[in-house]
């Protein structure tokens, strides 16, 4: 590509993340913020949010313009997933969990049926969950109990009982990670696609969380049954640990850090409402507000450095330093730092706030925020994390 070729790719790219993120920043302000506490309070899916990135294309965002996408760059994906979380999170976490569905083919393509399929996805802008989660594995993504069984006319199918399916009901499809067959160990996986239409959910139990109501995950039953070319042909581990892990990650923590950021922009206008009360006077709270900013930028620091590590390693052909134990450190460990810090930035905004952000009816409500930044050690439970990290430091070379 001649140099004139390249700055006109880089400026296109560039202009196409301007329009995507100036389209979630107003759906983020006008649509989710306004039905944020209705969402909340009736635990129901924010399907005003929905509805709006779809009009925008916005679930083809990753998809790549060849394949009808939008051809976002992951940097303005993640942007958009800060963009939400700072007006609701569960809207941000559908949008972000979506995402990591699509990258998690985009990334591994080799295949016509799932270029076929991520043409519809552009085209009718369907949404993925995800059934990684599974009763019996003790919380360990890596390990399956479900197996594909073949079929005489060379479908396969499986049942699964997972403990979450996340907007299950409210997808169009579903990616399932299950074991190759029924003979084969627990980590020899793949990742299945299926359509609504192959699938049925028995729900096990009700959705009435503390926080991220709105993401309406209760546990299911899933059996489907569905043609062998809905396989990824790239083997689960492999994308878990090119794609899916450290995406989630990224993507998770740039909404957390959205979510502790609205928690911190309203500490600060607490704090500048009480000194136009009282100009010229000291306003206690104003030295705690900034503490609190300290926490913020340590927070807003690391999901920043691991975003930029991501993506470095992303640039290098086959992807080699992502499948390194020092990398499952550190986007394991960015999990980990962003899952703790993000509720201690809102409950220390709570404190800046005092009875106005604890109770629910104010401008200053921090309530919401806690609760939702709450659900975060739970998401892939930072013990199992730990867990996971103390077996690679005995044997990591690198860390």
């Amino acid at each position: 590509m001649s140099a004139t070729a390249h700055a006109e790719a880089a400026a296109g790219a560039a202009e196409r993340d301007a329009a995507f993120l100036a389209a979630v920043r107003r759906i983020a302000d006008e649509v989710a913020g306004p039905n944020a506490g209705d969402v909340d309070r009736d635990a129901r899916f924010p399907a005003e949010s929905l509805d709006a990135l779809r009009a925008e294309r916005a679930l083809s965002a990753l998809i790549p313009l060849e394949l009808g996408g939008g051809g976002v760059s992951f940097r303005a994906v993640a942007t958009a997933c800060f963009e939400l979380g700072r007006r609701c999170g569960a809207s941000a976490m559908v949008f972000a969990m979506h995402q990591i569905q699509v990258a998690s083919i985009v990334r591994h393509l080799d295949s016509p049926y799932f270029e076929a399929y991520l043409r519809e996805v552009a085209a009718d802008q369907r949404l993925i969950a995800s059934v990684t989660s599974e009763v019996g594995t003790g919380g360990d993504m890596g390990r399956s109990i479900a197996a594909l069984a073949p079929g005489e006319d060379g479908s396969v199918s499986f049942e699964k009982q997972a403990p979450t399916v996340s907007y299950g009901a409210y997808a169009d499809d579903l990616l399932t990670t299950v074991r190759r067959a029924p003979d084969a160990e627990p980590g020899d996986q793949v990742l299945v696609l299926t359509r609504s239409e192959q699938v049925t959910l028995e729900p096990k139990g009700t959705w009435d969380p503390l926080g991220m109501r709105g993401t309406c995950s209760p546990g299911c039953v899933v059996r489907a049954t569905l043609p062998a070319e809905q396989i990824l042909p790239t083997p689960f581990p492999t994308i878990s640990a090119e794609s899916m892990v450290p995406v989630s990650h990224i993507l998770w923590s740039h909404l957390w850090l959205g979510i502790a950021t609205d928690a911190f922009d309203r500490a600060r206008a607490f704090v500048r409402a009480a000194a136009k009360q009282k100009p010229g006077q000291p306003v206690p709270a104003a030295t705690r507000l900034s503490h609190l900013l300290s926490d913020l930028t340590l927070l807003r620091a690391e999901v920043s450095s691991g975003l930029e590590e991501f993506l470095s390693a992303s640039e290098e052909p086959g992807r080699p330093r992502l499948s390194t134990m020092a990398a499952a450190l550190r986007f394991n460990n960015l999990k980990i730092a962003a899952s703790e810090q993000a509720p201690r930035v809102c409950q220390g905004a709570m404190g800046v706030c005092g009875i106005v952000g604890y109770k629910n009816d104010t401008p200053f409500s921090i309530g919401r925020h806690l609760r939702d930044t709450m659900s975060a050690c739970l998401m892939v439970a930072n013990e199992r994390i730990h867990e996971t990290n103390a077996n690679l430091l005995l044997i990591a070379k690198e860390v």
